[in-house]
């Protein structure tokens, strides 16, 4: 157990501390929605009855959205795309890497990379496709999340009726929503790139090794 933990504490410790904060967000928001509630003149949610509401699923998946954006375009872009001195592109002369494809794959490579035509191409876009779909995904729910949230708050507060999912799609609330998201995302990681072309972290893969010149470009 201590080796298996060992050999996987980078992603047990994120997915900790993203199961730690979303806990808590789900309790500060529960008491964010009772006293608005209360306001209102309306009895309070209990816990459970806020997880599945509006307030909850729109906050929640509206950051996920903005995510799962920045790292599919992220994983994509550095694809195509270089910047001189950044360990967070390849070489400034790398085509596509020969192990990328299948004539360079050996025994142990796993069973889509050893093959040929449409397997192959799905498998070696695997990762940005992940990510890009759970964009879509938490981009949908976000809306649902966020229609939900539109009408009980329109409910509260002026009684009026209800909108589908299509007209909250239109509306600049939605909108706002996502973009306040989306720009600090690529705000984050432009930051990240352009930092690592003068600044170092010793012991880290996100960072050149501190010798390096700031010309240095890749890992």
């Amino acid at each position: 157990m201590r080796r298996w933990m060992w050999f996987n504490a980078l992603s047990l410790v994120m997915f900790g501390a993203f199961l730690v904060f979303i806990v808590l967000q789900s309790v500060f928001g529960w008491h964010v929605r009772n006293e608005e509630l209360t306001q209102y003149g309306h009895a309070a949610d209990s816990y459970w009855a806020y997880l599945q509401s509006g307030h909850f699923v729109e906050a929640v998946f509206e950051n996920w959205e903005s995510e799962f954006l920045q790292m599919g375009s992220y994983v994509l872009l550095t694809a195509y795309l270089v910047q001189r001195g950044s360990p967070e592109s390849k070489q400034l002369d790398e085509d596509d890497r020969a192990e990328d494809y299948p004539e360079k794959a050996g025994p142990h490579s796993p069973w889509p990379a050893r093959q040929h035509g449409v397997a192959n191409v799905l498998y070696r876009n695997s990762l940005s496709i992940a990510l890009l779909g759970l964009f879509v995904v938490s981009f949908v729910i976000h809306l649902l999340g966020g229609t939900a949230e539109y009408n009980e708050q329109q409910a509260l507060e002026s009684g009026a009726a209800p909108i589908s999912a299509a007209t909250f799609l239109t509306t600049s609330d939605f909108w706002f929503q996502s973009m306040q998201n989306w720009q600090s995302e690529f705000l984050a990681v432009g930051c990240l790139i352009v930092l690592s072309i003068f600044l170092r972290q010793h012991g880290s893969p996100q960072s050149k090794p501190v010798v390096k010149s700031h010309a240095h470009t890749g890992e």
